[in-house]
């Protein structure tokens, strides 16, 4: 970046906004990565639970006249511990390759990029929860994000990221409970699913009349992903998924609002 000019009283560099979000900023440089014909690459930024994009002060002089300083952007990866080895030297060059011409153009310089696993949320209690993870619930793909983070919502042995995901459970439970025995549903709360490239853990799989339908239930802390989420929906609908429809909780969603959701779900799936 060029000089910036401050006040010789201001006595730090001006904070001003980035040409792109951080989201935007990961974005373009994913879908470069994909125009490039590094899709293998591309793809493995699904796989990344969290992006951070760090402003950083590299160089620093102040001068009676001026104050001028240079400025990068660190970005760091966080996955799984269980993918971290798919993020190889090979990979990462590409990806801060990438992210590197995407900086460029928007006169945001890349800095470090670097891949960290992600550290499970653990309470005081963590003894009990290894060893429920490693004598009874080892064997089982069911919620592998969420199983050691406390206070999760639990109900029929089963795990759930946050209370509307239970909510939006507990409705179809309600319907499986009125269908008939030979003309029931499936309910599969956070399974481990692999797709070409990625592993993904929709909210709720539903298995009905022989189809299988997701839906994915969006909390008040969703970020505007409306490009990703359409990328992911696209890629369990090419392994099989009849049909995905969302919930956004953030619109004051009623029980009776659910349970309509829940019905029209079941209609589209039987379809």
């Amino acid at each position: 970046m060029g000089d910036e000019l401050l006040t010789a009283s201001s006595g730090s560099p001006q904070q001003e906004e980035p040409g792109l979000s951080d989201e935007e900023f990961i974005g373009a440089a994913a879908v470069l990565l994909h125009q490039r014909g590094q899709s293998r690459t591309a793809s493995l930024m699904l796989d990344v639970s969290t992006f951070r994009v760090n402003r950083q002060i590299t160089d620093y002089e102040e001068t009676v006249d001026y104050t001028s300083w240079n400025e990068c952007w660190d970005v760091t990866l966080e996955v799984e511990p269980r993918l971290i080895v798919n993020f190889d030297s090979g990979v990462m060059g590409q990806i801060r390759s990438a992210l590197e011409s995407v900086g460029d153009k928007h006169d945001m310089p890349v800095g470090e990029v670097l891949v960290h696993e992600v550290i499970p949320k653990i309470g005081p209690n963590w003894r009990e929860q290894l060893v429920r993870e490693l004598k009874g619930e080892r064997q089982t793909n069911q919620a592998r994000r969420v199983r050691l983070e406390p206070e999760h919502p639990q109900d029929d042995l089963l795990h759930f990221t946050n209370e509307w995901e239970h909510r939006v459970y507990i409705v179809l439970k309600e319907r499986q409970a009125v269908l008939p025995p030979d003309d029931t549903i499936g309910i599969l709360p956070l399974p481990g699913m692999r797709v070409l490239g990625y592993t993904f853990e929709p909210d709720l799989m539903v298995t009905y009349r022989g189809r299988v339908g997701v839906i994915e239930v969006d909390g008040p802390h969703h970020k505007d992903r409306a490009s990703a989420d359409k990328s992911r929906e696209r890629l369990l609908r090419n392994a099989g998924i009849h049909w995905v429809d969302r919930i956004d909780v953030r619109d004051s969603i009623s029980k009776q609002e659910v349970e309509r959701l829940v019905i029209n779900f079941l209609q589209r799936l039987a379809r």
